[in-house]
């Protein structure tokens, strides 16, 4: 399955979305965390939490419900009902992580997935009925998975999420034909319409406008002066008539490809075949379109729920196979903890968020050496990164300025050059640079590596601005038989808000040994001030 490419291919492409529901995602949780959702007997449980200063229901479990409990009660007269009662303090953010949580446990079924806070998630499940036998199928497999969780849960499939959203929430709904979402929202109460006021909701009623079908029968103009145009634009997503995309909990990949097991797997080694077979076809897909990944995402979906993933990086666009598989094999030895399989595996899915254009490439006999040695080098980093981590390991970027000590940074050696990472950088320096070119049979013209911070050094130079004669540097007097300069650097005054610092007039020396450094004045003789310091930057080699 190609999760980005499919849905680009054909702009005639039948959208289905899928809407869950969890009306007692917060009971049911508590349930599931202390095991109480198969045992008989379990007392009433209910949520409180305090509004305006008194303790009110926020929540109640069917059980709750059933002996005459609502949301909105206070506790007292909760108690007052039912004596022996189960209450929970309200904890809206740990609701908040278990639904996302129950978002990537249903990424086994499609990739693209939103939360609709507080209790319900949507899923585009365009292209993924199939997989599963066709949309009924599918729906009855996610509401046993979830239902055997301990969840109780509703779903509706519709062809746009929001005339989902409201028939899982306010009918008996399963499957809405192709085409027929305003017909099945008609008979909606308003209540459905999501993102409408408290106060609009009100007036509606007042006014008799008590369906989505009596309210969609009115004028827009005239819905429009009396309510704003918000209630025009929320009845027509509602209905179906205009698109509301879904903003998926996690970025859509570029290619991903996925396989599903009637049986869950265990073998280690059948699961390693089955992530070379999925490495295979996203290499496929790529070279297909001309790509080639530069991060690959393998989720393994256990059958209890539990998704386990792994993430290699290349430094350079790949679709070579092999050289996939072996990164993986390399994360998978380097996991600290070996990978719980459970009762086993029943999806594994392989993604390439980040991809990059690849065409072919036809090498030449003059640079078929020169490339196998770069690719032989890239291979090298990319191993070193799965096995010791993305910040461990780090390489040099060239900065468009002639500070010396700013012109290169340190960055991640997988990071892609600064004219492919956009705008936006904050570093002191602007890149990307290209690294001067020495002149050939010239010497350098700065060191390799610079002393970080320059150190002062004692020097008797001629006035005004003269090389240096002789320095001491390290308790040693180094006397000039030769100098190079001045290269005069002047400070970057538009970077910092103090006053600058003076000029730096740099010289490439050589002592009677034969040692060469590379020495700056700060400042100039004659000058009012401090009077000049001498400095070494750097040691030519």
């Amino acid at each position: 399955m190609n999760a980005k490419g499919s849905r680009s291919s054909s702009s005639e492409v039948l959208r289905r979305s899928l809407a869950l529901w969890f009306p007692y995602l917060a009971t049911d949780r508590l349930h599931i965390r202390k095991g109480l959702c198969a045992k008989p007997g379990k007392r009433p449980l209910v949520i409180a939490e305090k509004v305006r200063g008194a303790l009110r229901l926020s929540a109640v479990d069917p059980q709750a419900g059933q002996c005459g409990l609502s949301v909105g009660l206070t506790l007292a007269d909760a108690r007052a009902r039912i004596r022996d009662l189960e209450v929970a303090v309200a904890d809206p953010v740990g609701d908040a992580e278990y639904l996302k949580k129950l978002a990537l446990f249903c990424e086994r079924y499609s990739p693209s997935i939103a939360v609709d806070a507080p209790d319900g998630l949507l899923l585009d499940i365009t292209g993924c009925a199939h997989l599963f036998g066709g949309e009924e199928r599918m729906r009855a497999l996610v509401l046993s998975r979830l239902r055997g969780m301990g969840l109780d849960v509703r779903a509706t499939i519709a062809s746009r999420p929001d005339p989902a959203r409201a028939l899982v929430r306010f009918s008996q709904s399963a499957i809405c034909p192709a085409g027929s979402d305003e017909k099945a929202v008609y008979g909606l109460p308003i209540a459905a319409l999501s993102g409408v006021p408290g106060d609009t909701m009100l007036a509606l009623s007042r006014a008799g406008l008590k369906t989505i079908g009596a309210l969609a029968a009115r004028p827009s103009r005239i819905l429009a002066a009396r309510f704003g145009q918000d209630l025009v634009t929320r009845l027509a997503i509602t209905l179906g008539r205009e698109a509301s995309p879904l903003k998926p909990l996690r970025a859509l990949p570029d290619i991903a490809v996925s396989r599903h097991f009637p049986e869950p797997l265990v073998q280690a080694e059948a699961l390693e075949e089955i992530l070379g077979q999925l490495i295979e076809e996203a290499a496929t897909a790529m070279q297909a379109r001309d790509l080639g990944g530069r991060r690959f995402e393998a989720s393994l979906f256990r059958s209890d729920g539990m998704v386990t993933r792994l993430h290699v990086e290349t430094g350079r666009p790949s679709r070579e196979a092999s050289s996939i598989r072996r990164l993986f094999r390399e994360r998978l030895a380097t996991l600290a903890d070996p990978i719980d399989r459970g009762f086993g595996f029943d999806a594994i899915r392989l993604a390439v968020p980040i991809a990059a254009p690849l065409g072919a490439h036809q090498h030449g006999l003059d640079t078929k050496e020169a490339r196998l040695e770069d690719s032989e080098l890239d291979d090298l980093v990319d191993r070193l990164v799965v096995r010791f981590g993305r910040e461990a390991v780090l390489k040099f970027e060239a900065c468009d300025t002639h500070i010396p000590e700013r012109a290169a940074r340190r960055i991640a050696a997988l990071m892609p050059p600064a004219s492919r990472r956009g705008r936006g950088m904050t570093s002191a320096a602007s890149c990307p640079a290209a690294w001067p070119q020495p002149e050939i049979d010239e010497p350098p013209r700065r060191p390799l590596q610079l002393f970080h911070p320059p150190q002062q050094v004692e020097a008797i130079a001629e006035v005004p601005d003269g090389p240096p004669r002789r320095f001491r540097w390290r308790r040693v007097l180094h006397e000039i038989v030769l100098a190079e300069g001045p290269e005069r650097i002047a400070p970057e005054w538009w970077r910092t808000r103090d006053e600058p610092p003076p000029a730096r007039d740099y010289y490439r020396v050589e002592d009677r040994d034969g040692h060469r450094f590379w020495m700056f004045r700060s400042g100039t003789y004659g000058q009012p001030g401090e009077p000049p310091r001498w400095f070494v930057h750097g040691v030519f080699v």
